[in-house]
Parts: C-alpha cells; sequence; structure tokens
C-alpha cells in the first residue's frame, strides 16, 4: 500500500485518503462534467421519448402532465439527500461505501450489489431502447432498411442493441478525458436538441391539443378496469418519470475524478435531478399538446413502446421534421448510453476493490495508461446484453414485457439502493457529520419522505403491467410476466444466501489502499474518519 505522506497531496486527494483510499483514476473531471453525466444518464431525451407509452396507456395525459411534477418532487428530495452525503463520503463507491460507513459491512454488501444490478439494468434499458429508437429512425432516411434481418423489427433492434453496447463500451475504454469531453457535448446536445424539439413540435404540427385535454384527460388502455385507474394504473404510469430521472448516482461514482467533489459532486446530482425535471415537463407537453389524432397514437397497428410516441410525432408533423425529432432523440440516446455505461463500470470498479465482486482482482484493475477500469467496462457490457435476451420474444400482446421488466429492474434496483444509505443517515442523527454541502436540520423531514416514496414505487413495479400476467386467471400468459420481482426477489435471495453462508466471514466493507491518514483539514474532513457504524 501506498504512504499518503510520500508525496504532497492536493484537497482531494487528502479527502480521499482519509477515506482510505489511494488516488488511482485521473482527476480530469471539472465540476460542469460531473453535472453533465448525471444530466446525460437522466437523458431527457431518452427516457421521456422511450417510456412516454408507458404513461400514455396507463393514465393518458394526467400521468403526465400531472404526474411528472409530482414525481419529480419526491426525486428532488431523494437527491438533496444524496447530495449531503456524497458530500461527507465522496468516493467512487459512492451509495454502497455511505451504507457500509453508517451501517457496516452487511449494509454495504446489500447496498452494493442492489446499485451495481440496477445500474447494469439501466444501461441495458437505454442501451435497448437507443436501438429500438435507431431501428425507427435508420428506416425513414433509408427504406430498404426494413427488408434487413427478414423484416424482423425485434432482431434489427437486437442487433443494434449489440452494436451500441460495443460503441460504448469501446469510448468507455479509450480515455477518461475523453469521456468527460463527450458529457460535456452531451448536455449541450440535451439542452438545444430538447428545445429545437419544442420549438418544432410547436411551430410546425398541423393542429393542437387544448390544455383541458393536456391537464384533465385520462387514458386506460392497460387492460385493466377503470375503476382501478386511480389506485393501480396511474401510478403505473409514474414508471415513466421514475425511470427518466434516475441515474443521477454517477456524480457520486465519477467523484474520484471530478476536481473539488465534495461540493461539486453534490451539487451535480441536485442540478441533473432540478434542470431535468423542468426541461423534460416541457418536452413532455409539447408532446400532449400535439398529440390531436388520438385514434392513430392508439391503433395497435403501430405497436407498443417506441411506436407509440412515434405516432405522436408522425401524426402531427411534416414528414422533414418528424425526421429531425427522431434523430435529435436517437443521437441524445447514445450519448445516455455512453454515459449509462461509464457510471456502471466504476461502480463496479469501486466494489471490486473493496473484494465484493467475484474475480475482483480483474474487474478492479485500471490501466496503466488510460487510467480506466477495463475489464469492469467489458464485464458490464457483456451482462448486461444477457440480461436483456427476452426482448427477443414478442408478447402476444404487443407489449414490450422485457423491456418494462428491465426498466423496473433498474429503478427498482437503485433506488432500494440509494433508501438503504438514506435511512441510516436518518437513523444516525447528529451523530453523522456532514460535508461542506449538508441540508442541515431539514434532513430528518427529507430523508423520511425519500424513503417513504422508494418504498411506494419498489412494490409499485413489481406489479403485472398487463390483466395477462395475473397468476391464476383466466387469461394468463408467461410471454406478459413483469419478471422484475422474480429477477429482484431472486437477487435478494442470491445476496442472503451468500452473505449469511460465506460473504459475512470475510467482507469486511471498504478496504483502505493507504498506510495512514493524513491530518484532516477541516471539522468536515475529520468527520469522514469519525462516524461509526448505525446498527
Amino acid at each position: 500500500m501506498a504512504d499518503v505522506n510520500s508525496t504532497p497531496l492536493n484537497e482531494d486527494e487528502k479527502r480521499l485518503a482519509e477515506l482510505g483510499y489511494k488516488q488511482e483514476l485521473k482527476r480530469t473531471w471539472s465540476g460542469f462534467s460531473n453535472f453533465a453525466i448525471s444530466f446525460s444518464i437522466i437523458s431527457i431525451l431518452s427516457g421521456c421519448f422511450t417510456t412516454f407509452a408507458q404513461a400514455w396507456n396507463n393514465g393518458g395525459p394526467v400521468a403526465i402532465s400531472w404526474g411528472w411534477p409530482l414525481i419529480s418532487a419526491f426525486i428532488m428530495v431523494i437527491g438533496l439527500c444524496m447530495s449531503e452525503l456524497v458530500s461527507a463520503f465522496p468516493t467512487a463507491g459512492g451509495i454502497y461505501w455511505w451504507a457500509a460507513k453508517l451501517g457496516g459491512p452487511q449494509a454495504g454488501f446489500y447496498t452494493g450489489w442492489l446499485n451495481l444490478i440496477g445500474l447494469i439494468a439501466v444501461t441495458a434499458s437505454v442501451v435497448y431502447a437507443c436501438a429500438t429508437f435507431m431501428n425507427v429512425t435508420i428506416g425513414l432516411f433509408t427504406p430498404a432498411w426494413a427488408s434487413t434481418l427478414g423484416g424482423d423489427p425485434l432482431l434489427q433492434a437486437f442487433a443494434l442493441f449489440i452494436v451500441l453496447m460495443i460503441v460504448a463500451a469501446l469510448l468507455n475504454i479509450f480515455s477518461s478525458h475523453l469521456l468527460a469531453v463527450v458529457n460535456n457535448i452531451s448536455a449541450y446536445w440535451h439542452v438545444f436538441g430538447s428545445l429545437a424539439v419544442v420549438l418544432i413540435l410547436l411551430l410546425t404540427a398541423k393542429e393542437y391539443q387544448s390544455p383541458s385535454f393536456v391537464f384533465t384527460e385520462r387514458i386506460n388502455n392497460s387492460g385493466f378496469s377503470d375503476g382501478m385507474y386511480w389506485w393501480y394504473v396511474l401510478p403505473l404510469g409514474f414508471l415513466l418519470t421514475q425511470y427518466t430521472i434516475t441515474g443521477f448516482d454517477a456524480s457520486a461514482h465519477l467523484s474520484e475524478e471530478t476536481h473539488g467533489a465534495a461540493t461539486t459532486a453534490a451539487k451535480g446530482i441536485w442540478q441533473s435531478i432540478f434542470y431535468s425535471a423542468i426541461g423534460g415537463w416541457i418536452l413532455l407537453l409539447a408532446f400532449l399538446f400535439v398529440a390531436k389524432d388520438t385514434k392513430f397514437i392508439n391503433d395497435p397497428a403501430n405497436g407498443y413502446g417506441a411506436g407509440q410516441v412515434t405516432a405522436v410525432f408522425a401524426s402531427a408533423l411534416p414528414a422533414a421534421m418528424f425526421k429531425a425529432v427522431m434523430l435529435i432523440s436517437t443521437v441524445g440516446q447514445i450519448f445516455c448510453a455512453i454515459a449509462c455505461m461509464t457510471s456502471t463500470s466504476r461502480m463496479m470498479f469501486a466494489f471490486s476493490r473493496d473484494g465484493a465482486v467475484p474475480g475482483s482482482a480483474l474487474w478492479s484493475k485500471v490501466h496503466p495508461r488510460t487510467h480506466v477500469p477495463v475489464n469492469a467496462v467489458v464485464a458490464s457490457s457483456i451482462i448486461a446484453v444477457l440480461i436483456t435476451l427476452p426482448a427477443l420474444y414478442k408478447s402476444p400482446a404487443g407489449v414490450p414485457v422485457a423491456f418494462y421488466a428491465v426498466v423496473s429492474i433498474a429503478v427498482i434496483g437503485l433506488y432500494l439502493a440509494f433508501l438503504i444509505p438514506i435511512y441510516l443517515r436518518l437513523k444516525a442523527g447528529d451523530n453523522f457529520r456532514p460535508g461542506p454541502w449538508t441540508l442541515g436540520r431539514h434532513y430528518k423531514w427529507m430523508c423520511s419522505v425519500a424513503v417513504a416514496e422508494i418504498a411506494f414505487i419498489s412494490v409499485y413495479f413489481c406489479l403485472p403491467f398487463l390483466p395477462s400476467a395475473v397468476p391464476f386467471t383466466p387469461t394468463f400468459t408467461w410471454y406478459d410476466v413483469n419478471y422484475a420481482p422474480i429477477l429482484a426477489g431472486g437477487v435478494l435471495l442470491a445476496i442472503t444466501v451468500w452473505w449469511y453462508a460465506s460473504a459475512r466471514q470475510w467482507f469486511k466493507g471498504p478496504i483502505r489502499t493507504v498506510d495512514e491518514t493524513p491530518t484532516p483539514a477541516s471539522p468536515s474532513a475529520q468527520a469522514l474518519t469519525e462516524t461509526k457504524p448505525i446498527g
């Protein structure tokens, strides 16, 4: 191990050494780059497009015009709680490290695995959704593409999915500095691209809906009875917002590569949520105002998922403008996919660095020239492809159940990982010593609200999306089953068995990679070594 006092350390390196780690990753990211990666992963050009149909069919305009700001407010509270934690503990391990510090090795072990699985699922879902949109976009510009791979859209999308996954992996392998530049470009693309889409929709659409439609219209295409609308169907539509505004923990995972991380990573989390919430709402309202031909949009011939949001644009816009909107969204989704891979690989690197992942020595290895965890990037890519294989099977109902299941796994895994350290911070109370960015006395109600909201959505997104997915009913079919609870429950069971059978004997939480801790420069820095495990 290295002696941290053998060479002069800057403030970021001192803070990292106080947490127990030497500087292995290259610290080349600015505060804007740190914000940009979370903003890119949230990606309103991705989530607002790819999961629009989930809200449209499960609630309609009401689920979007009112559901988006409502759920965004809850997510903002979650983000603020996490900003306080990353300010105190700015490490690449992020959420897992916070849980281990506040709750001990077992809390860290569970949190780390939930976070890693959630991030891999996010990467898989984003890349696959991008592939489906790219499939449509290529077809608009090159009609001959429709006959590729026998004209099967599922095979076409999956082939593009593999290609995009390889591209994202290669860009992540090449250079950490290049990634920072790509994410900076991505942030501007999302801002100006979203603005361009809104202007195109509002200035060139053939007809417009009334404000009454946008803010009061209810749609229930779920197959469940209208009597279940408010308590079952509508909450399922909230998956649009909860899925889109996620992945903001990337600011924490990239904190070891960011200058002034104790402050800039904290800002990166809450600012990425705030600006995405505002931009996403404006974008979605524009979608609703031009969704005039509801009969065409709801036509099963358009397909479910990407087919419905493209039906909105196809029915509302001139052909050239339709192509422009699809192209802007597809490029934004590519940026999002690259950023997701970055966050996932850094989490895998950090968790492996502490010995929690089988083959840890391989996944925690950093390339000596690029300072990138190359093996972690490759492993994340392969696993993401494997868990998306069920997307090759088409539901008889035409609903991309496999895609929404992967989306649900991403949401459940990530938000349960967020819940654990937020709850432990609440439990720690005044024993918790914050960093330079803090919630002050507001932590009590904010952490309580965050925990309650996460518990709520974790239950709802495990429920069936279709009546034919409800067990023990005449219409039940395994094709339509939401396998999110099966996979999530299986993972939790596997983690539990592994912990009690083996891991508790050797996993002791974060492993120091420095010999001694430098003298803390401030009371907040001192807190990094003083906080004791709770429970």
